[in-house]
């Protein structure tokens, strides 16, 4: 276990698993509404709506793939008319050097290219997904449970309060700690 450096400031969490999906986004949006910070919350499948009830922002992953899919584009166009038509002009049946018909192939794979490599690159550094990550999987969430995060991050989380509402919902379980996520 890590040791915590003096001045470091230390937060806890409170998991709480849940059997069924209607609990947790019920429990998920009252959490919010009642002041509670939701760190995350794990399920087996994506449920809809349950980015509303945590209070989830619109993804910007979308932009970053149509971003890096212009650079793709640019890269295939500056790469075909320099190779093509300076660099080293072959005159293949007397077609003109930087025949636009003939980048279109390459133009479209490097857009593709870019776009889906970035943006699982992009993915994979925000989810913190990591080859030899040492995050905690909670037990049977990829099965048949669905687990809500709370953070702890001050005196002001009531844990009473939190204890009252994951009873209210029907929580099996709770466990506290500091090394959830």
């Amino acid at each position: 276990m890590r040791a915590t450096e003096p001045g470091e400031k230390t937060v806890r969490y409170a998991a709480a698993f849940f059997d069924n999906e209607n609990d947790l986004m019920g429990i998920a949006a009252e959490a919010r509404l009642r002041g509670f910070v939701i760190q995350d919350v794990f399920t087996p499948y994506p449920i809809h709506g349950m980015d509303r009830a945590v209070g989830l922002k619109r993804s910007r992953l979308g932009w970053i793939a149509f971003i890096a899919g212009a650079l793709g584009l640019i890269s295939a166009i500056l790469l075909q008319v320099w190779t093509s038509a300076y660099d080293w002009p072959l005159n293949v049946g007397g077609k003109p050097f930087n025949s636009f018909p003939l980048f279109v192939p390459v133009m479209f794979e490097l857009t593709v290219l870019f776009s889906g490599l970035i943006s699982i690159g992009v993915l994979f550094m925000l989810n913190r997904l990591w080859i030899f990550s040492k995050k905690q999987i909670f037990e049977r969430v990829t099965d048949d449970r669905f687990v809500l995060v709370l953070r702890q991050e001050d005196a002001s989380f009531d844990a009473e309060k939190a204890a009252r509402l994951f009873t209210k919902y029907h929580a099996i379980n709770v466990m506290e700690g500091d090394r959830f996520v």
